[in-house]
């Protein structure tokens, strides 16, 4: 099975230490967001966990540790930098201070490991198709000694969906993205893209842009975690968890509403306040990210079936 640390939450920027904790005691316990009282347990050991995926804004808390998982298990890890400022990403650090943070997380653990997310793209009267196009050159000349890849992301992709409906809510100054904005973008990350040697992709099949040299293959696809792990895991179905979605299934231990970043478009959050509320049931040393297992909750053992390819099988891509 695949463990996935950021879904939900950004895990690594804030909880570390329980992080930390659950892979050392080696199991972690995850409470179903639709049916409260129903709890996961997962073990923690490289037997049952095929990957652990980290996806952050902010690596900087677990590096100094970090090994204590690296060492044991297969890893792969998504750093989002975006062009956006405290206005937008009250809880990130800047861009700069992210990149060097990058650079020294792909000194860690391999740039075949790291993947930059430049997610998601989204107008304003300030973030315009050239501030995005300007601020994307200059990460990527940076970053692109340190990372496997790039993926970017349209919200205007959801303009029909619930997710956008919210962020439209959260993000008043929101401007309609149009065919012509993302061709305009996808054209010129393509083009930034070809000149610093990135390999740059979308997240799912919603919109093709191939013949801007970019590729829609799935960031959380088998082909790419085995690949970066030098791994083989089997030839399977990637459903994902949207239509359009490539990502092959994994089990997200975070909890939602306790990400204390403030992103204005994040759809995990419904409240930052109520983010901040939520950190103080907090218990690093509990088996759950928030709170603990109540009298009437109903602790079930998660299946964790194995993704890894039988001798002489290929992989899934």
């Amino acid at each position: 099975m695949i463990i996935h640390t950021g879904g939900r939450t950004d895990t690594v920027q804030y909880y570390t230490e329980w992080l930390l904790n659950r892979f050392s005691e080696g199991y972690v316990l995850s409470r179903n967001p639709l049916f409260q009282n129903k709890v996961m347990r997962y073990e923690l050991n490289p037997q049952k966990v095929d990957c652990v995926v980290f996806c952050s804004k902010n690596y900087k808390p677990i590096l100094p540790r970090l090994h204590e998982i690296t060492d044991r298990f297969r890893t792969y890890f998504y750093y989002t930098i975006t062009a956006y400022g405290k206005e937008v990403e009250p809880g990130v650090p800047s861009i700069e201070e992210s990149m060097e943070t990058l650079a020294e997380l792909s000194g860690l653990v391999g740039k075949q490991r790291v993947a930059w997310r430049y997610d998601p793209v989204l107008l304003t009267k300030d973030y315009t198709v050239q501030r995005h196009l300007e601020t994307f050159g200059r990460m990527a000349k940076q970053l692109s000694p340190y990372i496997s890849r790039c993926i970017f992301n349209f919200a205007g992709l959801y303009a029909h969906g619930a997710r956008y409906k919210k962020l439209k809510t959260n993000m008043p100054e929101l401007i309609p993205m149009m065919v012509q904005d993302m061709d305009a973008l996808a054209q010129g990350f393509g083009e930034i893209a070809g000149k610093n040697g990135i390999f740059l992709q979308t997240c799912g099949k919603n919109r093709e842009f191939a013949h801007y040299g970019i590729h829609p293959s799935g960031c959380m696809a088998l082909g790419v975690l085995g690949e970066a792990n030098n791994t083989v895991f089997k030839n399977l179905k990637h459903k994902g968890p949207r239509k359009g979605c490539q990502c092959i299934e994994s089990r997200d231990i975070g909890a939602y509403g306790t990400c204390m970043n403030g992103c204005k478009y994040c759809y995990a959050n419904k409240n930052h306040q109520k983010a901040i509320e939520n950190y103080k049931c907090h218990d690093k040393g509990s088996p759950l990210l928030l709170g603990e297992v109540k009298p009437g909750d109903c602790v079930v053992q998660g299946v964790q079936k194995s993704f890894l390819a039988p001798v002489g099988q290929g992989s899934g891509a």
